[in-house]
Order: C-alpha cells, then sequence, then structure tokens
C-alpha cells in the first residue's frame, strides 16, 4: 500500500508542516521518468507536487525553468516551495485536461496554431538563474541517437547488426547531426507535444519542461505537430509547418533569407531524428523502469521514420532498412496492453523501490 511507501510518509510530513495541518493526497502518475505526481487539495484550494528521487532527478532545473518561464509570460506552474532533501517540489495546479484529450481535425489547427505562437516566447529564454541553457550540440545529438541502437535494437529486438548496417547508421546519425548544426538555435522546451500543454481556460498551459536546452529551431515545432502519440493528415501538419516558418521570420528567429524548402528539409530531418531517439526511449522505458505502455507507441515513430526518410536520400537507405526489417520485428513482438489508471498508480507506488541496477543505468544516459 502506498501509505508504507517511505517517499510518501515523508511526502506527507513534509506537506503537513508547510501547510499546517492535514491535506489530501491523490496520485496522479507517474511520467516518463523516475518522477511521480501527486494533487494535493487544502482548503479548498488545489496544488501539485512532484516527487523525483534527488539522485536521478535534480529538481533544481525545473525549478530555474519555472522561474524563467514565468518571466516571459508564459503559463507554467508557479514553484511554491522544495524539498531539496527528497526531491519534492509545491506547485500551483495550472490544470490536469491534457490537449491531446480535446484534439480533432477539426480543432486542431486553432489549438496547434496557438502552441506555435508560444514557441517564440520560449525560444527567448535561453539561460535560467542557475545559468546559460545547455548545448544541444553534435555530443549531445550523438548521446540520444545512441539510445535507438543501444536499446530499441540490441536490447528490445536482440538483434546483430552486420557491418554494413552499422556504416549505415553511422552516415545516417551523421546526416542528422549536421541538420542540427546548420539550424539556428533557440531556447528549446525539447518535449513540446499535446500531453505536455494542458488547457486553463482556453489557454494552454506548458508542463514538464525541465530539461530545456539550447537547440535548432525547427525541434519544438515538429515535436508538436509530428507527435509520437497521434498522428494527424498532411495536409493539416504542412498548413502548420507553414505556418511556423512564417511566425519565425516574423520574430526574427531566423533569417528572412531562408527558404521554405530549406526549412522543410531542417523539420523533416529534425523530425526522423526526434522519433529515431523517442522509439528506443520507448524501448528503455519498458526494459529498464518496467513501463510497458510505451511499447505501443513504437510502431508510429518508426512509420514516420518509413514515410518521411524515404523523401531525403541521404536518409533513404535507413528509412528501408527500418521499413523491411525493424518495423516488421517490432510488430512481432507480443502485444502488451498500455497501463491504465489503476495500473500507473501501481507502478507509481513502486516508483521509490528502483533497483540498483536500473539506477545506475540511470544514471549513466541521457
Amino acid at each position: 500500500m502506498i501509505l508504507s511507501d517511505p517517499r510518501f510518509v515523508a511526502l506527507s510530513n513534509w506537506l503537513k508542516q508547510y501547510f499546517g495541518d492535514e491535506v489530501s493526497i491523490n496520485l496522479i502518475c507517474g511520467d516518463a521518468s523516475f518522477r511521480r505526481y501527486f494533487r494535493i487539495q487544502h482548503q479548498g484550494c488545489h496544488y501539485i507536487v512532484s516527487d523525483s528521487p534527488i539522485d536521478l532527478v535534480p529538481i533544481a532545473p525545473f525549478v530555474a525553468m519555472a522561474k524563467a518561464y514565468q518571466c516571459v509570460g508564459l503559463l507554467v506552474p508557479e514553484v511554491l516551495a522544495t524539498c531539496e532533501e527528497y526531491g519534492f517540489v509545491l506547485q500551483t495546479d495550472v490544470g490536469e485536461l491534457q490537449l491531446l484529450s480535446v484534439l480533432n481535425k477539426d480543432n486542431v489547427t486553432d489549438y496547434y496554431q496557438q502552441a506555435l505562437t508560444l514557441l517564440p516566447v520560449i525560444a527567448a529564454v535561453t539561460e535560467t538563474d542557475n545559468g546559460p541553457l545547455a548545448d544541444y550540440d553534435a555530443s549531445f545529438v550523438t548521446k540520444e541517437l545512441a539510445i535507438f541502437v543501444d536499446w530499441l535494437i540490441k536490447e528490445h529486438l536482440n538483434y546483430v547488426l552486420t557491418s554494413n548496417e552499422q556504416q549505415m547508421i553511422a552516415s545516417t546519425f551523421n546526416a542528422l547531426t549536421q541538420n542540427v548544426i546548420a539550424q539556428p538555435k533557440v531556447g528549446m522546451h525539447r518535449d513540446y507535444h499535446s500531453r505536455n500543454l494542458l488547457l486553463n481556460d482556453q489557454a494552454l498551459a506548458v508542463i514538464d519542461f525541465q530539461d530545456a536546452v539550447l537547440g535548432p529551431i525547427t525541434y519544438d515545432a515538429v515535436s508538436l505537430l509530428r507527435d509520437c502519440y497521434v498522428r494527424w493528415p498532411d495536409n493539416i501538419v504542412n498548413q502548420l509547418m507553414i505556418y511556423h516558418y512564417q511566425l519565425a521570420i516574423e520574430k526574427k528567429l531566423m533569417d528572412e533569407s531562408v527558404e521554405f524548402s530549406t526549412y522543410k528539409q531542417w523539420f523533416d530531418l529534425m523530425g526522423i531524428q526526434r522519433h529515431i531517439k523517442a522509439a528506443g526511449i520507448f524501448a528503455r522505458l519498458y526494459h529498464r523502469d518496467g513501463k510497458r505502455g510505451y511499447l505501443a507507441d513504437i510502431p508510429l515513430t518508426l512509420q514516420y521514420i518509413v514515410d518521411i526518410g524515404a523523401q531525403y536520400p541521404q536518409i533513404a537507405d535507413f528509412s528501408a532498412w527500418v521499413a523491411s526489417v525493424i518495423l516488421p520485428l517490432v510488430k512481432q513482438q507480443p502485444i502488451l496492453e498500455a497501463d491504465n489508471e489503476a495500473g500507473c498508480k501501481t507502478e507509481s507506488k513502486v516508483g521509490n523501490a528502483i533497483g540498483t541496477e536500473a539506477k545506475n543505468k540511470a544514471r549513466n544516459k541521457p
């Protein structure tokens, strides 16, 4: 039971000390890290508290980014109190309705334009009280792309790469790295999609921004428009891509001499890179962290690589290989049901009891 969870007991005591009396605590869920969230009720007011094992998920980046984003007018959780010993962060509740849950073909364009309009504001945040944001450079990209090989290819599929396949992957990853280097750099949320945008009286609240970096201008836009969890028709995505292109030029985030064809290539290759990384992370979440629900999202991420990669000569061989070899192997894997609410809660209850092996792996992986 969660009442026997020592972290939950510590959290309850900390909140009681902060508020001066008992509070109602309800587990919401964990996320794709070792973090979990609770909704707190006290005297008719609601709050959110995150529980992050401090040796695995430092809270300082979230606290600093929350302040920086709030200062430029973004609707984000306000940090009310922190517990450095355990990694608790008490914050205002900016909503519980994920944008993803209300989207359909009729409203997605309006909502996504609203979300894209926030990106120039996010782009302007390049430092916090802790200093400049980390640089999403070639080394950073290399580490992220390695997750695909380490966790999806080797760990999940137990697939042994031939020397030709290794060379083809290296060539592809180099092309994707060069695509990052070619783009203007801006403040980048790094996980900007419809699950991390909450409806708040028709405004959009932004969450899960603790991994923000200084990176390529197309990254957050492609994260939103080519979501790992839902796919929209190409005509809708293309219209919104043009909207962001024009917005970036208007806000002087990108030189007006950049042609749309160049931007589109940046965007498409950026999306392929992100989906390569995401497919690896989804496999890692299962094998390292025991979160099986993310396995269901791997085929969509791979399908993006197949469909978009075929359009670019520098990615075409990799795209064909994913289509003919990797995607069929993934589809042959046993189908595991996604965690329901109860399952997610059970998973979060034992989140504090991460094994030593998993902790050691987590410390050594991006």
